[in-house]
């Protein structure tokens, strides 16, 4: 389990990342609204690609954000 410090103007918050494979559990609640967030998310992607609209994206081997273009192009941020 990683823990992240967020901050939003004044709030700071530590968040508990837990992974799919962690031996830890969740709430029933919070399981089922991961599977929604990530739902959208995937949802969210599709719909910009129908639109044509550039998505950006992480490359965890390069370890670089870069944007996705409708054509395929991607240019590394």
């Amino acid at each position: 389990m990683n823990k992240v410090e967020i901050k939003i103007g004044n709030i700071k918050r530590i968040v508990n990342i837990i992974s799919r494979n962690s031996k830890k559990s969740i709430s029933e609640n919070d399981s089922e609204m991961d599977k929604r967030a990530a739902y959208a998310v995937k949802t969210a992607i599709k719909k910009a690609k129908i639109c044509k609209k550039p998505v950006a994206k992480y490359d965890a081997a390069q370890k670089k954000a870069y944007i996705e273009y409708a054509n395929g192009t991607k240019k590394y941020l």
